[in-house]
């Protein structure tokens, strides 16, 4: 009878607060939405020596993004600065390309939106002179019926997309919001990760934007660690590239305790969705140890890569020989940048299988005799 009141109060417990929790993030999420409507109630006309006569800004403080709309349609801005403002972007709303570029050379815009149809100056000019001003703004042509082919031919002078007008509310919030996503994610992937030489134990809880190289040990060109024991003998597993790279695997397959290995040789694998990954031998010797845990639990060869997640222990053959061709220190993060890129190109290109990984894990040694 205690455990079972035990165990009531526990789920009464759970169950009060998550209830709490959810009111909580929608008292804050009301909060917010109530904050961005009373800013775009006192949006203000602005006026720059005369320049930009047409201007109405609102700015919110920790906005997700600035942009700038020029359309010489009152109607369709104002549809701009009611949507995209309770969706949390500061917003300048202008109606001539000839504002609009005063503004752009003036301020720092994520986007910009442009109408294709508009006296004085049409869209597709707006496109090209932003694009000439500032390559690092995305432009994105307002169409409407019938203007669809020019809409798509402003994206060779750097147009990123086109939006069709009307729009919903619902529309209009979900495309900006893809567009975001996809350019935070071009911008990440043009800034290469940090790359440091931690200590082992360091190592496994550096954040998955970083890369980590465990102080004292070496890198093979196949992306597995050689740490050097006290008795002469290597200990092997996977370095923090491969294990962010491929993740968990489903299993590991590991090598025969006394089998005789010769580096550049396949030495152990990971099975991912089907697919088979091998890692091949760092170095040549007899495997005197294969950590067996990993069958039960693979989960720990990327939880604990430098500690309970390593691979094998083997007694080394030609170290001296093999030894000039791993990494240590410094070099490993000059290689780690140049793999990174090699990676990010990879998965630009969407649907890859994991075997398009392999060729990370195979060695440029032929094995040594």
């Amino acid at each position: 009878m205690t455990v079972l009141l035990v165990v009531f109060m526990l789920l009464a417990f759970v169950g009060i607060d998550f209830v709490v929790r959810d009111f909580t993030q929608r008292a804050k999420l009301k909060r917010e939405r109530g904050e961005r409507e009373a800013i775009l109630a006192t949006s203000v006309r602005i006026e720059f020596a005369g320049e930009v006569k047409s201007l109405k800004r609102v700015a919110l403080p920790k906005a997700k993004a600035r942009i700038l709309a020029v359309d010489d349609e009152g109607v369709v801005l104002d549809s701009f600065r009611r949507i995209l403002v309770l969706e949390g972007y500061d917003i300048d709303t202008v109606e001539t390309g000839p504002e609009a570029l005063t503004l752009v050379q003036r301020n720092d815009y994520d986007f910009v939106f442009t109408d294709l149809k508009m006296p004085g100056m049409d869209g597709v000019e707006v496109v090209k002179a932003v694009k000439h001003l500032r390559p690092d703004v995305d432009m994105v042509v307002i169409t409407g019926y019938g203007t669809i082919e020019t809409a798509v031919e402003t994206l060779r002078h750097g147009a990123c997309e086109y939006v069709q007008k009307p729009f919903t509310a619902d529309e209009l919030s979900e495309f900006v919001n893809k567009l975001l996503v996809k350019r935070i994610a071009r911008q990440e992937a043009m800034t290469l990760p940090t790359v440091r030489i931690v200590s082992p134990g360091q190592a496994e809880t550096v954040p998955d934007h970083e890369f980590s190289v465990p102080g004292g040990a070496f890198i093979a060109p196949g992306h597995t660690w050689v740490r050097i024991e006290p008795d002469g003998q290597v200990r092997v597993g996977i370095d923090d590239f491969a294990r962010k790279a491929l993740g968990a695997p489903g299993k590991v397959v590991l090598p025969e305790s006394g089998l005789e290995v010769r580096a550049g040789e396949p030495l152990f694998f990971f099975q991912l969705d089907g697919a088979t990954l091998a890692f091949h031998a760092p170095v040549s010797g007899r495997i005197l140890e294969a950590n067996y845990s990993l069958e039960a639990e693979p989960l720990k060869v990327v939880q604990a890569p430098y500690g309970d997640g390593w691979i094998c222990r083997i007694q080394p053959s030609n170290f001296q020989a093999e030894l000039p061709h791993l990494l240590i220190g410094q070099p490993v993060v000059a290689w780690y940048g140049q793999e990174i890129l090699r990676l990010r190109e990879l998965k630009a290109g969407k649907g890859q299988p994991w075997e398009a990984l392999q060729p990370f894990l195979e060695s440029p040694l032929a094995p040594v005799s």
